[in-house]
C-alpha cells in the first residue's frame, strides 16, 4: 500500500505565495525510483496535471503554472513540495499529490488553496 498526504493549502491574496507538502509512505513504492506528480480540480472543472518531477529530477509543468511554479523533491524524507508564487485567482482549486507506481494511481486527499482579495 501506499499513502499520500497533502498539506499546506490555505487562503491566499492574489500575488501571495504557499507551500504545498506531500508526504509518501508505505511498502508499495520505491518514492526515489518514481515519477510524483500535483493535480488540482476547480469548482465546476476537471482535474487537470500541474506539474511533474521524475526520479531524476527533471520536470515539467502546465503552461498555466510555468514561470510561477517549482516543483521538487527530497528523496531522505519521501516527500514532494509545490511551491507556488504569483498566485491568482484562477489557481483556486483543490491540489491533489499523484503518483503511479507499477500502474495503479494513488492520490492525496486533498489541499485546498484559495486564492482570493
Amino acid at each position: 500500500q501506499v499513502q499520500l498526504v497533502d498539506t499546506g493549502g490555505g487562503l491566499v491574496q492574489p500575488g501571495g505565495s504557499l507551500n504545498l507538502s506531500c508526504a509518501v509512505s508505505g511498502s508499495g513504492i520505491i518514492f526515489t525510483l518514481t515519477t510524483m506528480d500535483w493535480y488540482r480540480q476547480a469548482p465546476g472543472k476537471q482535474r487537470e496535471l500541474v506539474a511533474s518531477i521524475s526520479s531524476g529530477g527533471g520536470t515539467n509543468y502546465a503552461d498555466s503554472v510555468k514561470g510561477r511554479f517549482t516543483i521538487s523533491r527530497d528523496n531522505a524524507k519521501s516527500t514532494v513540495y509545490l511551491q507556488m508564487n504569483s498566485l491568482k485567482p484562477q489557481d483556486t482549486a483543490v491540489y491533489y499529490c499523484h503518483t503511479r507506481p507499477s500502474f495503479r494511481d494513488y492520490w492525496g486527499q486533498g489541499t485546498e488553496v484559495t486564492v482570493s482579495s
